[in-house]
């Protein structure tokens, strides 16, 4: 009997019993062809990803012989995550406490406020706009007399380990749930399917999303899935075995055609070589699931249930490395997408959401700084933004009246900028860079002379415009906080 046959025999057992029989050879630490027919037949790129009987499976699967809630409960008593993490959408409730904040932005859930001690602190109750996410237990953020009692190293330490069977299965499992998800999201990489696409796998992502819930253990399971090449480059590159080879090659052709056609979009924010394309099969070696996610993200214009799920990894600080890394890679796209996106308002407080996560980390950003050129790479980004509305003329300004300044599109790209520049160390770096200082004048030349206005002598103006408003915001957000940010942290004469 063949593997493929043994397992549909094993398949037609039932769910439960498929599952045991995993976990067992998962324990042993047996490399088994009919737990790989299992998973290829249940993770079928074949069959529509909303599919509720193969979501289902792979909750059986994943629990190896129990229930699906008493796997969840055993997961989550092992939970030993030093920071909180909570992921919210806009217009969800939460704290800021300046004095304990290091970083402007940081925020706090109702549930870690009130279990911290801020009696006669400086705090408010705020509306989020953007969305973000709790900074309880995160001493890179806050300081550590606002943690709350479950947060923090000091109230952790005495959690137990989970057990390796625990989440041996997981392990196994979890990198071909995110080539299933990766393999939806190249089949429909044209711009009009992006919403039915979402849609179509809303409840896959909630499978997904539950489960970086289950609390430190399972976490640490699924970001070694994302940032891992090896396992990347042999499950959602290497085409030259297993089933479905046919399905496999014209996805991974989706996969380059879509990141080739967006190479062309982003290519005039940056020359250098490390920003050339790499987008061939063969060079996707270093490349990893997270990379890819990332690219998508973008693509589908920072979809929110994907945005939450790349979120929720983030108490992990190497998943946080990496992710801050490919994001800083891609930002000239986000730029443009920006410039184009029909719906920028949506779209700059979803950016938004996830970049707060990630610049609001003095020590990330300044690595970010000094590693990658974080700061060159805003600055070419806004820059490129306001180029491309100048007006012609001798004294080359900005033109209010169109969509990039009265929409705020350049509002993220400012937003981060600010965030940055409120970090010491950055500040410093970006005011000893002299190209980088007259990069940044040439930027803000861009606002001189704008909105000018001419007095009307012959006939009446029935409708007074209201560029006047996008010249302010302008002035205020891009011009004068970040000098302001910058001039906080000069404080000998």
């Amino acid at each position: 009997m063949s593997a493929a046959e043994a397992a549909d025999v094993l398949i037609k057992k039932g769910k439960r019993a498929t599952a045991a029989y995993i976990q067992g050879v998962c324990t042993s630490q047996c490399n088994s062809d009919i737990t790989n027919e299992v998973f290829d037949s249940i993770l079928n790129p074949l069959v529509p990803i909303n599919d509720w009987d193969s979501i289902d499976w792979c909750k059986w699967l994943l629990a190896g012989g129990r229930t699906p809630e008493d796997y969840t409960q055993t997961v989550q008593r092992y939970d030993n995550a030093t920071t909180c993490g909570l992921v919210w959408t806009a217009n969800f409730v939460a704290y800021r406490c300046r004095t304990c904040g290091i970083s402007p932005c940081m925020s706090l859930c109702s549930e870690c406020f009130q279990r911290g001690d801020h009696k006669g602190h400086d705090f408010n109750m705020f509306r989020s706009q953007a969305g973000g996410a709790c900074d309880c237990g995160d001493k890179s953020v806050m300081k550590e007399s606002g943690f709350c009692q479950r947060h923090g190293l000091q109230n952790q330490r005495n959690k137990p380990e989970a057990p390796p069977d625990l989440l041996c299965v997981a392990e196994l499992l979890m990198p071909r749930l995110f080539l299933r998800l990766v393999q939806h999201l190249r089949e429909n990489s044209e711009p009009d399917t992006h919403h039915t696409a979402m849609h179509f796998a809303d409840g896959y992502l909630s499978l997904l999303q539950s489960h970086s819930e289950m609390g430190a253990a399972m976490r640490t399971v699924m970001t070694r899935a994302l940032i891992n090449p090896q396992i990347y480059y042999m499950l959602a590159v290497e085409c030259e075995s297993g089933n479905h080879l046919q399905y496999r090659r014209e996805s991974l052709s989706q996969y380059l055609n879509a990141r080739n056609s967006l190479e062309s979009i982003s290519e005039d924010i940056s020359n250098r070589d490390d920003r050339t394309a790499w987008y061939a099969a063969e060079q996707l070696k270093n490349s990893s699931f997270l990379d890819e996610l990332v690219f998508w993200t973008i693509k589908y214009e920072f979809p929110q249930k994907l945005v939450c799920l790349l979120l929720n990894m983030m108490p992990d600080l190497t998943y946080k490395e990496s992710f801050t890394k490919i994001f800083v890679k891609h930002y000239g796209l986000i730029s443009k997408m920006l410039s184009k996106s029909k719906d920028s308002e949506t779209l700059s407080n979803r950016v938004v959401h996830v970049s707060v996560q990630l610049f609001s980390n003095e020590d990330l950003a300044y690595q970010m700084t000094k590693d990658y050129d974080l700061l060159q790479i805003m600055v070419d980004s806004l820059s490129c933004m306001m180029l491309s509305i100048s007006q012609k003329s001798t004294l080359q300004f900005v033109d209010c009246g169109h969509h990039i300044m009265k929409e705020h599109c350049y509002w993220p790209l400012v937003s981060d900028l600010n965030n940055v520049l409120t970090h010491a160390a950055v500040a410093y770096e970006f005011l000893s860079d002299s190209n980088l200082l007259n990069q940044w004048f040439k930027f803000l030349s861009l606002f001189q002379g704008m909105n000018v206005n001419q007095r009307e002598l012959k006939t009446h103006v029935e409708f007074e415009s209201n560029t006047y408003y996008a010249a302010f915001s302008a002035e205020l957000e891009a011009s004068a906080t970040p000098m302001w940010a910058l001039i906080s942290h000069l404080k000998s004469p």
